[in-house]
């Protein structure tokens, strides 16, 4: 190699290194949080945990959030403020909150009272928002912020929704029924409403699609949801009842939230037997596993604050200050 091919190629090297190190520092991350004790959305930074921007939100409880695909908004469905099945006020609204100006810019009113809880966006671009008192799952087009059609979950209650990672399926769980509604999003239809226990709580999704969870919450115990067969295959024990959980993207792990005993429960999905638990604050409700690094975010209700947990030492490694009643957890990532 001469002497100007060699120059000519550390010239290139260099150039390609510094253009990733800009692009990782040109990288913005912010972790959300659904404060319910004070109807606020806290914006975090995932890296230092400081508090960038707490957002009120003109209406009462937002418990979930949706980040939009290219990271710049967050879809806040307005619960009402009450709990599942329990006497208050019926929300109908889906707040838009723009990251650049850290307002509330739109207010999406679904047209009826619903109490809306989850959201997500679909691989079709749309943004689903279940329904609870519609017994439905209302598809929005972020577009013209209008309703363009609702699915119906054939129960009342559908409280959290999970997709499948190809996009085909929506899962629900319907608190009080007991039971896990399978819908077809391209057909924007119901498959079957699948019985589960008297009552449950929370969904996730194997990261092979193969299986759904679910939280018994008459007993301590997960209830695994074949997506073939359509039908509960077997259960996980658990130390005490669960409620929220999350698949890791290596499909190796199970984690659910134990809010009775403060604890993390880590499940081998292989096993499909509990292998450790992990002490967190007060009242555990959602996980957020990062499929970039190997870390959770675990919110946790009645300390306010939000932890994040080594996925690979099962420790603790730190714990931010969100707000009081910290519950629904989503990352926005952007340039």
């Amino acid at each position: 190699m001469t002497t100007m091919l060699r120059t000519m190629v550390l010239i290139t090297i260099l150039t390609m290194a510094n253009i990733e190190a800009g692009s990782a520092q040109s990288r913005t991350e912010v972790l959300l949080v659904a404060n319910q004790g004070d109807h606020t959305i806290s914006l975090l930074d995932p890296a230092s945990g400081n508090l960038l921007k707490n957002v009120r939100t003109n209406g009462d409880h937002a418990h979930e959030i949706a980040v939009s695909p290219d990271a710049h908004l967050a879809y806040l469905p307005i619960y009402g403020d009450s709990g599942v099945g329990r006497p208050g006020t019926d929300g109908r609204t889906i707040e838009v909150l723009d990251f650049a100006t850290h307002t509330i810019t739109h207010i999406i009113d679904l047209g009826r009272p619903t109490r809306p809880h989850w959201a997500g966006f679909g691989a079709d671009g749309m943004l689903y928002v279940s329904a609870e008192l519609a017994e439905a799952m209302d598809v929005i087009d972020p577009k013209t912020l209008k309703v363009v059609a609702s699915i119906p979950t054939g129960a009342p209650q559908s409280h959290m929704v999970v997709f499948s990672h190809d996009g085909a399926r929506a899962y629900t769980s319907n608190v009080n029924k007991g039971s896990v509604s399978v819908l077809d999003l391209a057909a924007r239809k119901l498959i079957k409403v699948i019985p589960v226990s008297e009552t449950a709580q929370r969904i996730s999704i194997s990261a092979d699609d193969q299986f759904v969870f679910t939280a018994d919450q008459t007993q301590p115990r997960m209830a695994v949801i074949d997506t073939h067969q359509l039908k509960v295959s077997r259960w996980i024990d658990l130390p005490s009842v669960g409620f929220g959980s999350t698949a890791t993207p290596d499909g190796k792990w199970l984690l659910v939230t134990l809010p009775q005993t403060d604890q993390i429960a880590v499940i081998d999905l292989a096993s499909s037997k509990l292998v450790q638990t992990v002490a967190v604050p007060s009242h555990p409700q959602e996980i957020l596993v990062r499929r970039d690094k190997p870390i959770a975010y675990v919110s946790c209700n009645q300390s306010g604050k939000v932890v994040v947990l080594n996925l690979q030492t099962w420790k603790i490694e730190r714990a931010f200050t969100a707000g009081p009643g910290a519950d629904g957890l989503a990352l926005a990532i952007g340039r």
